[in-house]
């Protein structure tokens, strides 16, 4: 039984090991690629859990399709990608088969309090040497009985009435079972955060084109009216050529924009499942609405309380000092009681009944230190549980900090590349004008174009790291799922 034990350990460890692959991968979330001339800002131990990692790609950015791909356009929203995602995401899909195996676990562990019991049917034909038994046999007689018939019928059953270490093991699988449900809640918290990344990203990415194409609208117009110039013979041809290399540049950063954002959506589809050769379309924008302040005290309050992933392991810590009163109950006295009714003969029509009943007190005196060597390796399992307990404690501060502060950031962010962006797009309309009015040449003009490229760029970014922020901090509190809809609900 310690050895199932272990195993479910294992297999809870090892989704905890995703989440906190997932959590690493996508805490910190990276920006879009950087584009062209774009700048850029038991008694047993606990054995070591296999990683469920796939070539350093956690599983929580695969998923499970559902249905095939459709000729027609399928409008996806952020509730509608988190909610696919909760259904069809890898992780969710795994987690749940976790959970199952958990609960298998914990009724083996548990069937070591349950009756049992048995039905035999035998029919026997032997021999039998009286010697062999120790009754003797007159002097020229056969000790050989037989041979002869048996037939018979026995229903048997035995059931603890004590056994303080079965007691413990059921105890232990149960808190591992229950450590298997919180961690599939903390997975899916993690599917709702990464989900929410994606599509935001994706987002960006779509916002990115579209400024792209209003910048390649605008150069078209100063390249269109840079011609004009240089065939009445007001400007050089160098103008005409530098608004020409503005115009492709721009071209440029539209083809590059528009890779990405079809590789982001290809990421955003695997992850909740939808096949990747459906057409999709993203039907909301990157939102902005300032969050309620929350205060230290009140984000670490609701994360120590709400957090599946301490709540898994502290059940953890929990199975760990069952396992050792097990590895103690090893050394105790155990009672069992044992019973056989049934009916045998030499023949199938002549059976009698026949019964038997049996207690048995089993009271281990000496077992060669057996014992004393689980209690130990248990009780340096506990030390581990609850040393990755503390540890937990002080990340989950960390990260309720480090979010706090990235809102406050983003915030500020926002506010600043808003100003910067309407800046730059007035000296964008001042540039233009005195290009017209002969004042300067068009130098002046490409390079308010890529001032505003940049403030533009820097201002999507802004709203996207703003947003990170928001399901960052539901996700540092443990509420993603729950709360993060309703942090990007300006969204929808």
């Amino acid at each position: 039984m310690s050895t199932r034990l272990c195993d479910a350990r294992t297999r809870v460890a090892a989704l905890a090991l995703a989440v906190m692959a997932a959590a690493a991968g996508s805490g910190h979330a990276q920006g879009p690629a950087v584009g062209p001339q774009v700048p850029r800002e038991g008694g047993t131990p606990l054995p070591a859990a296999p990683s469920m990692l796939a070539a350093g790609q956690s599983v929580l950015m695969g998923g499970v399709p559902a249905g095939a791909a459709t000729s027609t356009v399928l409008s996806v929203s952020l509730g509608d990608a988190i909610a696919r995602g909760l259904k069809q995401n890898l992780g969710v899909v795994l987690g749940e088969q976790a959970v199952r195996s958990a609960s298998g676990v914990r009724w083996q562990s548990l069937s070591g309090l349950l009756p049992t019991a048995g039905f035999r049917v035998s029919q026997t034909r032997e021999e039998i040497n009286l010697e062999e038994f120790g009754f003797p046999v007159a002097p020229g007689q056969s000790p050989i009985i037989g041979p002869f018939n048996v037939a018979a019928l026995h229903l048997s059953a035995s059931a603890p009435v004590f056994d303080y270490a079965a007691i413990q093991r059921a105890r232990a699988g149960a808190q591992v079972a229950g450590a298997a449900s919180h961690s599939f809640r903390d997975a899916r918290d993690l599917v709702a955060f990464v989900t929410a990344n994606l599509y935001l990203q994706a987002v960006a990415g779509a916002s990115r084109i579209d400024a792209a194409r209003m910048q390649i609208a605008t150069a078209q117009t100063l390249y269109d009216h840079a011609v004009g110039q240089n065939k009445a013979g007001i400007v050089p041809g160098i103008e005409v050529l530098r608004a020409q290399v503005q115009l492709e540049s721009q071209q440029q950063r539209l083809i590059f924009y528009t890779n990405e954002f079809a590789k982001q959506k290809l990421a955003l589809q695997r992850a909740v499942g939808i096949p990747l050769g459906q057409v999709i379309e993203l039907t909301d924008r990157l939102p902005y609405s300032a969050l309620d302040r929350m205060t230290l005290d009140q984000a670490l309050a609701e994360a120590y309380a709400s957090r599946e992933d301490l709540q898994a392991a502290l059940a953890m810590v929990h199975a760990a000092e069952a396992n050792r009163q097990a590895a103690v109950g090893e050394g105790l006295p155990s009672v069992v009681v044992s019973g056989d009714i049934g009916r045998s003969s030499n023949a199938w029509d002549t059976l009698h009944g026949t019964y038997a009943v049996n207690a048995l007190v089993r009271v281990p005196i000496f077992q060669g230190g057996r014992v004393h060597g689980r209690v130990l390796q248990a009780d340096a399992e506990v030390k581990q549980q609850q040393a990755q307990v503390a540890d937990l404690r002080v990340r989950i501060e960390y990260e309720a900090r480090a979010a706090l502060l990235d809102l406050q950031a983003a915030d500020d962010r926002v506010r600043v590349a808003r100003s910067a962006a309407g800046l730059a797009g007035q000296q964008l309309t001042q540039a233009q004008d005195r290009f017209t009015a002969g004042v300067t040449s068009n130098l002046e003009v490409v390079q308010a174009q890529e001032t505003v490229a940049t403030a533009t760029d820097n201002y999507l970014s802004a709203l996207y790291a703003h947003n990170l922020a928001k399901i960052s901090l539901a996700r540092a509190v443990g509420l993603a799922e729950e709360r993060g809809r309703q942090l990007l609900r300006s969204a929808e």
